[in-house]
C-alpha cells in the first residue's frame, strides 16, 4: 500500500512537478480532469463521451455538423464562436493583469456594466457615422474601465483598502445604479432591458452577407488579439512589466529596491480597468445589444477561472478563453443533438472552471510531493 501512494506521488509529480513549464503541465491536467469528470457525468446517463465532445466541436464550429440551416455553415459557426470568445479574452486579460500584480480584481462585471452602459447612452442611441460611433465605444469602454481601475488601485494602496472588499462594493454600486437609470430612462416595456443600441454603434456585424452566407463578424476580434501580444510585450520585455511582477512577488523587497510600489499598483489597475471595459463594451454592444437591470454578466467572474487555466499569461489567457468558449457554444449543439438537458451541459463548462481554478492548489501539492520524496 505504501509503495502504491509512492508510486502516486511520484507520478503526480511527474505531470505537476517542478521542471520545465510546469504552469502549462498543470492547465493540461487540469483539462484532463475536466473531461475525465464530463465522462463520468455523461456515461451515467446513459450518453457515449465521444459523441457528445464530437457534438461540441461541432457546434463551435471545428468540426461540421451533419446538416447546415439556409447560409450557415461550418465557417459561420466558427466565426460565431469568435466573437463570443473576444469579451472573454478582454475578461481574462483583465484578471490576469492584476493577478500578476498580487492584486485579486474581481470588479470585471462591474466595469464591464458600467462601461457598456455609458457607451451605450453616449453612442449606442446616437446617428452617428458607423466608423467614427464604433472607435467612439471603444475609447468610452477603455477610459472608463481604466478610470475605475486606477480608483482601485489608489485606495488599495493610499488608504491600504482591500481590493476585494472595494470590487464588490463597487459591484452593488454600479449595478444598482446603471439599473435604476434603465428602468426609469432607457427600458425597453417588452424585453425589460436597455432599449437596444443602433446598429451604427455595434462592434458585431450580424447577418453579414459574405458570398452565400450570413456571418457574425466581431470587428473588435483583431484588437483583442492585438492586445494580447502587446500585453505579451509588456509584460516580459519592458521595466513597467518586470516592475509589476517584482511588486506582485514582494511589494516590499520591491520597495526596498527603488521602485514605486504605489504608482506600479494604480498603473496595473488601470490596465486591468481599461482591458475589463473593453470586454464590456464587446458583450453589451458587440455579442449583444442591450443591458439587464440588477445583472451582473457571469463572464467576467468566469475570467477568474480562465486566467488561472491561462497561468495568467497572456498568450494562456487567449487559448483559454478559447477553449471555455468552445464548451460553452458547443454544448448547445449537443444538449439538442443527444438530448441532454442544457443544465447539465453548462455543469461540464463549470466543471472545467472548477478544475482551472484549483490549479495553483495542484501546484504547491506536487512541489510539496516532490520535496517530500527527495527527503527519502
Amino acid at each position: 500500500m505504501l509503495i502504491t501512494h509512492k508510486n502516486g506521488k511520484r507520478l503526480f509529480v511527474r505531470l505537476c512537478g517542478p521542471g520545465n513549464h510546469q504552469l502549462l503541465r498543470i492547465s493540461l491536467f487540469s483539462i484532463f480532469l475536466s473531461l475525465l469528470a464530463g465522462t463520468v457525468l455523461l456515461l451515467s446517463l446513459g450518453k457515449n463521451p465521444l459523441e457528445a465532445y464530437q457534438s461540441i466541436l461541432q457546434g463551435a464550429g471545428l468540426l461540421p455538423k451533419l446538416r447546415y440551416a439556409g447560409k450557415k455553415s461550418q465557417l459561420t459557426d466558427f466565426m460565431s464562436l469568435l466573437n463570443y470568445t473576444t469579451p472573454m479574452i478582454f475578461a481574462a486579460l483583465s484578471v490576469a493583469v492584476a493577478l500578476k500584480n498580487g492584486i485579486f480584481n474581481i470588479c470585471v462585471s462591474g466595469i464591464m456594466v458600467l462601461s457598456g452602459f455609458l457607451a451605450t447612452v453616449l453612442v449606442g442611441y446616437s446617428s452617428l457615422d458607423p466608423v467614427l460611433a464604433k472607435i467612439l465605444v471603444v475609447v468610452i469602454g477603455t477610459a472608463t474601465g481604466a478610470l475605475v481601475g486606477m480608483f482601485i488601485g489608489y485606495l488599495k494602496y493610499r488608504f491600504n483598502m482591500n481590493e476585494v472588499v472595494v470590487a464588490i462594493m463597487l459591484n452593488y454600486i454600479i449595478s444598482y445604479v446603471v439599473s435604476f437609470f434603465i428602468q426609469t430612462k432607457f427600458i425597453d416595456p417588452i424585453t425589460r432591458q436597455s432599449v437596444a443600441v443602433g446598429q451604427n454603434a455595434r462592434l458585431t456585424l450580424f447577418d453579414y452577407p459574405v458570398g452565400n452566407l450570413k456571418m457574425e463578424i466581431a470587428l473588435v476580434f483583431p484588437l483583442a488579439l492585438l492586445v494580447v501580444f502587446a500585453l505579451r510585450f509588456l509584460l516580459n520585455r519592458t521595466r513597467f512589466g518586470f516592475e509589476l511582477r517584482a511588486v506582485g512577488s514582494n511589494s516590499k523587497a520591491s520597495k526596498y529596491a527603488g521602485i514605486e510600489v504605489g504608482k506600479v499598483m494604480v498603473m496595473t489597475m488601470l490596465l486591468s480597468g481599461a482591458l475589463a471595459g473593453l470586454a464590456g463594451v464587446s458583450y453589451y454592444l458587440g455579442s449583444n445589444a442591450s443591458i439587464q437591470p440588477r445583472v451582473l454578466p457571469s463572464l467576467g467572474f468566469d475570467g477568474i477561472a480562465v486566467a488561472l487555466l491561462g497561468n495568467m499569461s497572456a498568450i494562456g489567457s487567449l487559448f483559454a478563453s478559447l477553449l471555455v468558449m468552445i464548451f460553452d457554444c458547443g454544448t448547445t449543439y449537443m444538449s439538442s443533438r443527444l438530448s441532454v438537458l442544457r443544465e447539465i451541459a453548462a455543469l461540464i463548462i463549470s466543471i472545467l472552471l472548477l478544475f482551472s481554478a484549483i490549479g495553483i492548489f495542484f501546484r504547491s501539492l506536487a512541489n510539496r510531493y516532490a520535496q517530500q520524496l527527495e527527503e527519502v
